[in-house]
């Protein structure tokens, strides 16, 4: 049986910290202690599933019901762009929603 990682308030820190998601100082060890259940019980589910066992997206068979890719003729961008109320180098332009880049 496989050990579940040790999940630390820090960790989670982390976690929260690329996620941009703001968690108080004092709730970070009970998020810790909730990412441990979830990766024990992950970990719970590898154990099980063994190589005879072919991996599945799905319970059920799916079949693709896209109809076939076919080119038409369609807007010129010059077109789609004609009722934007703004466009920089033929493309839409849009407000900036973070004050960050990474």
């Amino acid at each position: 049986m496989s050990e579940t990682p040790k999940i630390s308030a820090d960790d989670v820190a982390h976690l929260a910290s690329l996620a941009r998601i703001d968690i108080p100082a004092d709730r970070l060890g009970y998020y810790a202690e909730q990412l441990e259940v979830i990766l024990g019980a992950v970990a719970k589910v590898s154990e099980v599933a063994g190589d005879d066992v072919p991996a599945t997206s799905h319970p059920q068979p799916l079949t693709n019901v896209f109809r076939e890719d076919i080119v038409q003729p369609s807007l010129t961008a010059q077109q789609a762009l004609s009722g934007a109320p703004s466009v920089e180098d033929e493309r839409f332009r849009v407000p900036r929603i973070l004050d960050e880049e990474q």
